[in-house]
């Protein structure tokens, strides 16, 4: 525990500003800040002989130039090298006089900083524990003043833990409600987050709530073997196995102890490392006190040499057997090495082996979804653009309603293909985030326009707001915002009924890169979600299930939303309570795109009527697809707005009529039979220039983008058509 926070003090102390000293000229600053590295890397490297030497070092040259605060940093650090070594004597001695100067220079934070390290020093002696609580609480007095929200924090946990060794688990208690209540601060890292739930379970452990610690820890053990957190790992398997065998849960308390061995070899090397290095400080500290002995009694030993010969010779005597058990011990040593290295060295081609194999069937499997999933879609379009083509004529009037369901039952379909893929990729990490600039208002309107449906078939209501401040002209990925917004809004309609569900934008701050931090909160008024569901439901296929609402879902929405947030390095926060409603929230931070006016923020796109007569004239269309389906709807929606069109079945039937009529434009599929799209492009670009081509395609578009932009190909409409949008990409390359 311990280790944690003062890992966390030496970078405030690389980093931290110099508050003091001002006087002090550069030349002589930069003296005593490379003498404090050399000290902070020793100390960090385990070489507490050198950090001594250089903290040493460094006190002295500061005394000299009268530099308070590097004076300051060198008691400190001598605390912390000798607490290592269990000198807790020195380390006391040291640790005060660096508060004594922080006192006289009257600065908050190097006092809240030396209070710290007092409260680790003597938290660390069950006898001084008490003590060492007291100054943890002053620590935290001090840094609330300051605003300190990360430090209190990281205090918070070094309290909680002090309390719970002292069975004191009511005080305990406070110490955890107040770390929770601001654990929604981004800055504050994941680890000491799960550090605070790991101290809620410990706590429920000793009050003997064992159904509450028991839930508590396997979630924080979870997070620890996916993050690789082993210390924390280390400590709550610790506490499992505790539990279980309190329990009478022999077999899984023996499953516990061996994670625990797990963790815990995984930081053996280091802690190895560190006893070594331990040991060797504290006797090179001896050796320096023996030889000022010797020093001192050189005169007296002369007198006496004649009787010391015996002790010299059996001396000589005994380092040579020590020596030669040393040498036999190395030999031992390098042969126990050598088996481990040849265990390794197999361990390492059954990994490789085993890796090789993984990614082999990753493959396979992101081949076999992409095909599936693309074979599924093709016949979902025929459906999808029939009944859209079906909704817009008059003569069904009668009909609307069950063609609406119809067109939302395929829509939903679509929607579950789409995140099989979509979890897939996440899953072989093969997805990556795009910048591209998009206009706010239209990607949330378009949004709302996607649930109209939804939401008249459960009779809720839907409403927005938007902070001004936040721009409407940004840069990032927009295809990944909205599935992620889709799914919270979805879920969010999905299980209410007659009520009520909110979209918030709000402006949080501009950060230091210049990016405009944003969070997005989605609320309603449902069902909520129980306590013991909050953390499931982020797994994949899980739900939650009400007997009142006869909705079904994959459970696979809000898997991808976490997981999408993580490539954005983002956490979603959830607040529900069951039968009140439930909020998730989120932050994400966008480039302001410069290049457009923001006084065009509030107007959103209107879809321009597409007709042949808006433009005029007569327009021939060349459609250019395998599938005669596909065909069929393409030319059904062209005719309706006036359009004259003509249909080829493959690539290479294409060029031959385009080199044969005059086309006003091409929509050209891209997988087809003999010749693709693609290909087809290549060979038109070399007699034709200029003809607008645009590609028509139902796999995904970012991974076909650069392929279809090269070959020539002018624009891209993705299957199955949005008809306003097919009409005015349409409309936007006859126009050019």
């Amino acid at each position: 525990m311990t280790s944690i926070k003062r890992f966390i003090l030496l970078f405030i102390i690389i980093y931290g500003p110099y508050v003091l000293a001002q006087n002090v000229t550069s030349a002589k600053r930069d003296t005593l800040n490379s003498i404090f590295k050399k000290s902070v890397k020793s100390l960090e490297s385990y070489n507490y002989k050198d950090a001594i030497k250089y903290s040493s070092r460094l006190i002295d040259l500061s005394t000299l130039y009268k530099d308070d605060y590097h004076e300051f940093l060198g008691y400190d650090l001598l605390g912390t090298v000798y607490r290592k070594i269990d000198d807790s004597i020195s380390a006391k001695a040291n640790a005060e006089k660096a508060l004594q100067i922080a006192l006289e220079c009257k600065s908050d934070s190097l006092i809240s900083w030396s209070y710290v390290n007092l409260g680790v020093i003597y938290s660390e002696n069950e006898n001084t524990k008490d003590k060492g609580i007291v100054f943890f609480e002053k620590s935290v007095a001090l840094n609330e003043k300051l605003k300190n929200e990360e430090e209190v924090y990281l205090i918070y946990i070094n309290l909680a833990w002090s309390y719970l060794d002292l069975n004191q688990e009511d005080e305990a208690f406070k110490i955890l409600k107040k770390a929770n209540s601001i654990s929604g601060n981004p800055k504050i890292s994941r680890l000491n987050k799960e550090f605070i739930r790991f101290l809620f379970g410990r706590y429920h452990y000793q009050k003997k709530n064992y159904r509450l610690a028991k839930k508590k820890l396997i979630s924080v053990a979870a997070v620890a073997d996916q993050k690789a957190f082993h210390d924390l790992g280390g400590e709550v398997y610790n506490f499992l196995t505790k539990l279980y065998f309190d329990t009478g849960d022999y077999k899984n308390a023996y499953l516990s102890l061996e994670k625990t061995n797990y963790h815990d070899e995984k930081i053996f090397d280091a802690e190895k490392l560190e006893a070594t290095e331990i040991a060797s400080a504290k006797f090179n500290i001896r050796e320096y006190q023996k030889d000022l002995d010797v020093a001192l009694k050189k005169k007296k030993l002369s007198d006496e040499l004649f009787k010391k010969t015996n002790q010299i010779k059996t001396a000589f005597i005994i380092t040579t057997f020590v020596l030669l058990f040393a040498l036999i011990a190395f030999f031992l040593l390098l042969n126990s090495r050598h088996k481990y290295v040849n265990k390794l060295q197999t361990k390492n081609i059954e990994l490789t082996e085993a890796k090789e194999k993984a990614e082999r069937l990753s493959k396979v499997k992101s081949k076999f979804f992409s095909t599936v999933s693309h074979e599924l879609r093709t016949p979902l379009y025929g459906v999808i653009g029939i009944s859209s083509i079906l909704q817009e004529d008059k003569k069904l009037s009668e009909y609307t309603k069950d063609l609406n369901s119809l067109k939302f039952s395929a829509d939903y379909l679509l929607a579950l293909i789409n995140d099989v893929l979509l979890l897939n990729k996440m899953d072989a990490e093969a997805l990556k985030l795009e910048e591209t600039p998009f206009q706010l208002n239209v990607l949330i309107n378009s949004i709302i326009k996607s649930f109209e449906f939804s939401l008249e078939q459960n009779n809720n209501k839907l409403s927005v707001n938007i902070d001004n401040k936040v721009p409407n002209f940004l840069i990032g990925d927009s295809i990944r915002i909205s599935q992620i917004l889709m799914n919270l809004i979805g879920n969010a309609i999905k299980f209410n009924e007659n009520g009520n569900v909110w979209l918030d934008v709000q402006y949080v701050e501009v950060t230091d890169e210049g990016k405009y931090k944003t969070k997005f909160i989605i609320k309603d008024d449902g069902i909520g979600i129980p306590e013991e569901k909050q953390e499931v439901i982020f797994e994949e296929f899980n739900q939650v299930v009400n007997e009142n609402y006869s909705y079904k879902g994959t459970g696979l929405g809000l898997p991808i939303v976490k997981k999408l947030l993580d490539l954005y390095e983002s956490d979603i926060y959830l607040k529900s309570d069951l039968g009140k409603g439930s909020e998730f929230s989120f932050f994400l931070d966008f480039k302001k795109n410069g290049n457009l006016k923001e006084n065009m923020s509030n107007k959103s796109i209107d879809v321009i009527e597409c007709t042949s007569e808006n433009l005029n004239r007569d327009i021939h269309i060349l459609v250019v697809d395998d599938n005669k389906i596909n065909q069929k709807i393409t030319q059904r929606i062209l005719e309706k707005h006036y359009f004259t069109s003509s249909t080829a079945n493959d690539g290479e039937e294409a060029i031959l009529m385009i080199k044969e009529h005059d086309y006003d434009l091409v929509l050209m599929d891209i997988n087809m039979p003999k010749m693709t799209g693609i290909e087809a492009t290549l060979e038109v670009r070399k007699f034709n220039s200029k003809i607008p081509i645009i590609a028509l395609t139902a796999v995904e578009v970012k991974e076909m983008r650069i392929k279809i932009f090269n070959s020539g190909m002018n624009d891209i409409i993705p299957k199955p058509y949005d008809v306003s949008q097919f009409l005015s990409t349409i409309l936007k390359n006859l126009a050019k």
